[in-house]
């Protein structure tokens, strides 16, 4: 069963019944995810003759706890399914477990959770990334053939090129935000983790749409996601991010050079193209997620659900206490960065300016997007690496999403893909980001890469 497992699901179910297939996912999570740790959770029971998924645990389910890797929400079950649960259900996927992440979505590694380090399945030794972590291993381990996870900087492609996997970002408002527990709320989109492009878009043609549930949900219509991949990419136009390129070396930037050229092979239009203002992208991104976060995280003060302390006498020390007890280290980290942001004659200067560049940002994209279809770099600066290495210094942490973050800002739809190894074995990734609501055509880019090159068939 483990070689019907590295197939594509579309592939997969041609051989086997539905049960024999989720069957296989069960035992595989059995037999490998005691080294890797990318479940919270297993639903032992899972039922469905639909595609088998694992869902990151800040997605409410009501069969399921929803922990967000807290121990501040440790036991939590909701008493609602989240939309995109809905949809999944409705479509008799099955729900094989909830995945580990960094705390409340916050990290890029997956070794701020509360209950445990998720490990990278190609290096042991290695993280997975984060803050989707969770979700990204159990695809790339070949336990699940696709992951739910959930982006505010970068955290479902970030993982995703780490673990060697497919990561979609798609447009703000394009996937309801219903039921996913709120990091930051103007930058927060449920994405998407498997091992094709075609498996991507399967998944999101499956959660995408409108809904009343959530007032920022976009009513554009759902495209077919996969009409068009096998169209190639002859005489589009890729725009090469020269600022995002221009400090890169080493063999990052060698296997970014070798992306291009299969591209250009492929007869796409490759050129520099210049977005000023993406070198301030990572700085913005830390002022507005980390006070969006400080205001959302406020909810979880000890009296209305998760975790009350015991040695709390006033109603002061409930929320004092509660909060120091149940919140990890790097969460009360971004809370007091977002609160300082935000308060009194500090809100101009920091939050307020950085939506002003923000909104630079969001026009200097714009005007590169009027010369061309897609723009390219790679993913992530570095391949994974050692659990560890950096949870001492959190600025060299959070610069592991200083090619993704500029997608959230924005809001455009971005799509990470496995671009080949590293000289010490582990996975490179090509980001390709497109236009508000161009999905379909960044997938069809996607998948002209994905098909010359075949790197997703590597084994694990």
């Amino acid at each position: 069963m483990s070689e019907l497992l590295a197939l594509p699901w579309h592939e997969a179910r041609a051989e086997v019944s539905p049960r024999e297939y989720l069957d296989a996912c069960l035992d595989a999570i059995a037999a490998r995810d005691g080294a890797i740790r990318a479940f919270l959770h297993v639903n032992r029971d899972a039922a469905g003759d639909g595609l088998p998924i694992a869902v990151k645990d800040n997605i409410v389910t009501t069969d399921m706890p929803t922990t967000c890797a807290s121990r501040i929400l440790s036991g939590f079950r909701s008493p609602f399914d989240a939309t995109v649960i809905s949809r999944l259900r409705a479509q008799n996927a099955a729900i094989v477990g909830k995945t580990n992440l960094d705390e409340f979505a916050m990290g890029s590694s997956t070794e701020h959770s509360a209950f445990g380090v998720t490990r990278n399945p190609w290096n042991l030794d290695c993280v997975a990334g984060g803050s989707s972590g969770g979700s990204a291993a159990a695809v790339a381990a070949r336990m699940v053939p696709a992951a739910l996870g959930s982006e505010t900087g970068g955290s479902v492609r970030q993982p995703a090129a780490l673990c060697g996997v497919v990561g979609v970002k798609p447009t703000y408002g394009r996937v309801s935000r219903y039921g996913l527990v709120a990091f930051a709320s103007g930058l927060d989109q449920i994405g998407v983790v498997t091992k094709t492009v075609r498996e991507s878009a399967d998944v999101l043609g499956m959660i995408a749409g409108h809904d009343p549930m959530d007032s920022t949900s976009s009513t554009h219509p759902v495209d077919d996601y996969a009409s068009e991949l096998e169209e190639g990419v002859r005489g589009l136009r890729f725009g090469v991010v020269r600022e995002a390129i221009e400090q890169l070396t080493g063999e990052v930037r060698e296997n970014f050079d070798a992306a291009l050229a299969v591209l250009r092979g492929a007869g796409a239009a490759v050129e520099e193209v210049s977005v000023p203002s993406i070198s301030y992208a990572i700085a913005v991104y830390y002022i507005v997620a980390n006070a969006e976060a400080s205001a959302n995280l406020s909810r979880f003060d000890g009296i209305r659900y998760g975790h009350r302390s015991s040695s709390a006498r006033t109603l002061e020390d409930v929320y004092a206490d509660s909060r120091a007890e149940g919140f990890g280290a790097e969460v009360k980290r971004r809370i007091m960065l977002g609160t300082f942001a935000l308060s009194s004659g500090y809100y101009d200067a920091y939050y307020g300016r950085a939506q002003r560049v923000r909104a630079r940002l969001r026009h200097d994209f714009s005007e590169a997007f009027r010369k061309f279809d897609f723009l390219l770099t790679p993913t992530t600066p570095e391949p994974a690496f050692p659990v560890g290495a950096k949870t001492g210094d959190p600025l060299s942490m959070y610069l592991s999403d200083i090619f993704t973050a500029p997608a959230n800002l924005v809001g455009i739809p971005a799509i990470a893909v496995p671009s080949g190894f590293a000289r010490n074995g582990l996975p490179l990734s090509l980001q390709i980001m497109a236009p508000h609501f161009a999905e379909k055509a960044m997938f069809r880019a996607a998948a002209a890469y994905e098909r010359e090159t075949q790197f997703w068939r590597e084994k694990r």
